[in-house]
């Protein structure tokens, strides 16, 4: 048997991964208090590209350098002079996700991006360069990088076990000064040089070297300030240089060295400080009252506050800020880049609000993303942001924080889209049952959906799908009768289901080719089946399927399941905590006794069965009915019968944010495929799209293929399974292939693996049905 690993890397293709450093453009809105202006699209990628969907609210921290860069939870993006921005991300060439802090040198020119997990990138103009040292250390302790200051080609690092000095010019780790005081790792929080002594701000307090001191990485030639003079002994916040002078943040107030004396600079009781800056020979501090207010202001060396600045929408959490002469910048956790000159400006690139832990369904073309989630044990998260949707390149959101009627609808885990007038409906766990209709929203919650039972506030929303006869089915879970469907007749009924399952655990429906409703429940119980024989009102002709392990009793890997999936065949796919099962016999199950198939895949020459051992969360068919297949490894495609591995798509050898893959949806018309992670959004334009009936608005793209163009050529609006041909104008064949769904792909190669020349190229196809006709031309531009 083989157990899949997240290392057994499948073989991509070339083109599939050029991540480039290219200027990405992005729907970007500078929000000012008149207006919000778009600058750019985050276009539909080409066949075998990505794009990220991240978050840019959660700003960190802003400075400036050829331009002012602003660092995100996620990534970072700048703004220039024009007011133009970009993105940086793996996609344009950064090498990891999730940054912890950035700094800018002036003699090299160069930014440092510092990520979480301590990798470091260097970007200059649009050339990065990796620094992995400190990541693949195996040095034991605290490597979190938190602070990082620049001069003269070298960046001091503050982390866990010291000082971790980098050579901007050679791009190596130059030393670590490990400065505890009897030679210990100590946290280092901030770092700074007046010229003469490098300052350090530690856990044990302020730390003085002199610089040309033979060997600072030698702790004898630390000492500790703090304590003495005036500054009280303990752990030191940040340290900073202003107008010449060393400014220390201990707590809530800031000290000034002079003379060899620490001068209280600032304090203030009301307000708690969140951050210090030096910026432009001015101190800006980032502060927040108890009541919850927030400003930034900006205080000369000699204690005078030259400038306060709030603005409720704008400032809620302010952590970085900047003077750049002309105004000044800020950093918030919640309302992104601002920029306070004559106008307030708010740089916010487009994106979803958060991540998203729910499910993620298609609707005509609209992606609808819920953006709760539960924890392990199926308890709420309290999460407020309500169901996100992307539509023409854009994200948006309905949630508490724009749709005050949802303040007590939480965690929507669950959304379906209505087939009879394109609404759709929101399930969340605890607020129950919401229909979305435009500018017309409707919460059921009692005399429809029952609360949990030990929890008579909960009304439990996990899971929801219409049958062939648009019903909507819903999972209450955790009700005494959790199982209920709305007829189209705006009716109800409830069902109890015939087998004893802990906490009555129902979450996921789907709906088989025989219109009978599967089900997952949760806890370790398996999989239900309901055929109500056409008659919902009428329970007793109901039969119900209870499929656990063993043989007989449904062969499942697994009774943990945690998804399932109807594919074109009509077979159920069952994702569980120890691979994937396919209940092939689906629509005769209760007709005969049915056991699921367990999948072998082929591995190294070695076969064993698909993804045993490993977690699938979820499962999405695109239009080849090929599976994709997320994991807590990582994202998969696997074949339509699923023995054979197609892609492997990791935080390694692709954007992916994260391994930990909870939901997967498809674009039907472009194969484009959505991924939610632990850490983001981010999506994959595949080779395969829904077919049509017949060889309809067959659609070439790009076309005309542009000179220098390298990548794969799509030609859509296919019938499923033709037969494709590319000729010469004379007829001579050039290529031929298969359709993956409705669309085929083509390379620009000939049947010889050589590059075709530019000229004009006729499409034939050959639908299922032998008919063979010219449905496009093909125009190839010189310079290939």
């Amino acid at each position: 048997m083989v157990n899949i690993k997240t290392e057994d890397i499948i073989s991509v293709p070339t083109y599939q991964l050029k991540w480039n450093i290219v200027k990405t453009g992005i729907a970007f809105f500078i929000c000012t208090i008149i207006n919000c202006t778009v600058f750019a699209q985050n276009p539909l990628p080409a066949i075998g590209y990505w794009r990220l969907h991240l978050n840019y609210k959660n700003t960190l921290q802003v400075i400036k350098g050829d331009k002012i860069y602003c660092a995100t939870s996620n990534n970072l993006f700048s703004i220039n002079k024009s007011n133009t921005a970009e993105l940086y991300t793996k996609i344009t060439g950064l090498n990891d996700f999730g940054v912890s802090c950035i700094g800018w040198d002036e003699t090299t020119n160069q930014l440092v991006i510092i990520y979480n997990n301590s990798n470091i990138d260097v970007l200059k103009s649009s050339s990065v360069t990796n620094i992995g040292d400190v990541l693949r250390s195996t040095i034991s302790g605290n490597k979190t990088i938190s602070n990082v200051f620049c001069s003269n080609g070298l960046a001091y690092l503050c982390s866990g076990l010291g000082i971790i000095v980098t050579d901007l010019s050679k791009y190596e780790i130059k030393d670590t000064w490990i400065i505890g005081n009897t030679g210990n790792q100590v946290q280092v929080n901030g770092f700074t040089t007046d010229g003469t002594y490098y300052y350090a701000a530690t856990s044990e307090g302020v730390k003085q070297c002199k610089m040309n001191v033979g060997n600072p990485a030698d702790f004898h030639n630390w000492t500790n300030l703090s304590g003495f003079n005036g500054l009280t002994s303990g752990s030191a916040n940040n340290i900073i240089t202003a107008n010449n002078l060393i400014i220390t943040q201990k707590a809530d107030s800031l000290f000034t060295l002079l003379n060899n004396k620490w001068n209280l600079l600032y304090a203030d009781t009301s307000w708690q400080v969140l951050n210090i800056n030096a910026s432009n020979n001015k101190i800006m501090v980032c502060q927040q009252a108890a009541n919850g207010n927030t400003r930034v202001i900006q205080l000369n060396t000699n204690s005078t506050i030259e400038k306060n600045i709030s603005k409720a929408g704008v400032i809620s959490m302010p952590l970085n800020a900047i003077n750049d002469s002309i105004s000044i910048w800020v950093a918030d956790f919640y309302g992104g880049l601002s920029n306070f000159g004559n106008t307030v400006q708010q740089y916010i690139p487009n994106g979803p609000p958060s991540v998203a832990s729910g499910e993620m369904v298609y609707q005509k073309d609209t992606l609808l993303v819920a953006a709760g989630g539960v924890d392990a044990s199926w308890n709420y998260t309290y999460n407020r942001n309500g169901i996100y949707n992307f539509s023409n390149d854009l994200w948006n959101y309905e949630g508490y924080y724009n749709l005050p009627v949802l303040d007590s609808v939480l965690d929507f885990i669950t959304v379906v889209s209505d087939p009879q007038d394109g609404s759709y409906w929101g399930g969340s766990y605890g607020g129950g049952l919401v229909h979305f209709m435009g500018s017309q929203t409707i919460i059921f919650k009692q005399n429809y959906i029952q609360p949990a039972i030990g929890d008579p506030l909960g009304y439990r929303v996990s899971g929801l799908c219409f049958d062939q006869n648009n019903n909507l089915w819903i999972s209450n879970y955790g009700a005494p009768q959790d199982l209920k469907v709305r007829k189209t007749d705006g009716s109800w009924k409830s069902f109890t289901i015939p087998f004893a399952h802990t906490e009555n655990a129902l979450s996921q429906l789907v709906v088989d080719d025989a219109n009978q409703i599967w089900m997952v429940s949760p806890k370790g119980n398996g999989v239900f089946c309901l055929n109500n024989n056409g008659t919902i009102d009428n329970t007793a002709d109901d039969q119900w399927k209870e499929m656990q392990t063993g043989i007989g009793q449904g062969n499942l890997p697994s009774n943990n399941v945690y998804c399932l999936a109807k594919d074109k065949n009509g077979f159920i796919w069952i994702g569980t905590d120890n691979g994937i099962a396919v209940m092939q016999c689906a629509t005769s199950i209760f007709q005969q006794n049915c056991d699921a198939v367990l999948p072998v895949v082929q591995q190294d020459l070695i076969a064993g069965y698909l993804f045993q051992n490993q977690t699938v969360q979820c499962i999405a068919v695109d239009g080849a009915d090929r599976k994709w297949v997320g994991t807590t490894n990582g994202v998969w495609l696997v074949s339509e019968d699923g023995t054979s591995i197609l892609y492997h798509f990791t935080t390694n050898n692709s954007p992916l944010p994260d391994n930990n893959v909870n939901h997967i949806a498809i674009d039907p018309k472009t194969g484009e495929v959505f991924f939610s992670t632990f850490s983001g959004i981010c999506s994959f334009r595949s080779t395969a799209t829904e077919s049509s009936s017949a060889n309809s608005n067959v659609l070439v793209f790009p076309n005309p293929v542009p000179p220098n163009f390298n990548g794969t050529i799509g030609i859509r609006g296919l019938a499923d399974n033709a037969d494709i041909k590319i000729t010469e104008m004379n007829g001579r064949l050039v290529y031929e292939t298969i359709s993956l769904g409705g669309q085929a792909i083509w390379n620009g190669y000939n049947y010889k693996g050589q590059k075709v020349a530019s000229g004009i190229y006729l499409v034939f196809v050959k639908d299922p049905n032998g008919g063979e006709n010219l449905v496009t031309k093909i125009v190839i531009i010189g310079g290939r």
